[in-house]
């Protein structure tokens, strides 16, 4: 998480937050909140049975569930998620979302970020976050990088 919260610093200016995502944050990683450089926005969400039906279906936590809800109630906004099912959801709901990965690739692009630094943080994915990601994976992520913007 700490690693997946810095890389929103550098690319979100808001971050809206339902309230069982905010209370998951101030318990697991409270000193995210005091970074005064990101907008965070506590709502309160209103589940319609439509998502709450899809949801169940994944066996989605309620921080999940009433962040695509969330969404669905801002058509421009982006899920920002690892969660593979959340994703699924998202996809059947045609809600945009990124991970942690995407988050970076997007950030580069928006040069937002350079590739080395991107890179850098690639690398520390299995050290400072609990993302899990084959390392087979992420070495083709690195290399597609630096193909990319001609790194090599």
């Amino acid at each position: 998480m700490r690693l997946t919260a810095c890389i929103f610093y550098w690319i979100f200016k808001k971050l809206i937050l339902p309230d069982a995502v905010w209370r998951e944050v101030a318990y697991h990683r409270p000193s995210v909140f005091k970074h005064r450089d990101i907008n965070f926005e506590k709502v309160n969400v209103v589940l319609g049975e439509d998502i709450l039906s899809v949801c169940r279906l994944f066996c989605l936590d309620t921080g999940e569930l009433e962040a695509i809800a969330l969404c669905s109630q801002y058509p421009d906004s982006i899920l920002l998620t690892d969660d593979a099912s959340a994703r699924l959801v998202t996809k059947t709901l045609g809600i945009r979302a990124y991970g942690t990965i995407g988050v970076l690739l997007r950030a580069i692009r928006r040069r937002q970020i350079t590739p080395h630094e991107a890179i850098g943080k690639l690398e520390e994915i299995p050290l400072k976050s609990t993302l899990f990601i084959r390392r087979s994976l992420l070495r083709e992520i690195i290399e597609e990088v630096k193909r990319e913007f001609g790194l090599e």
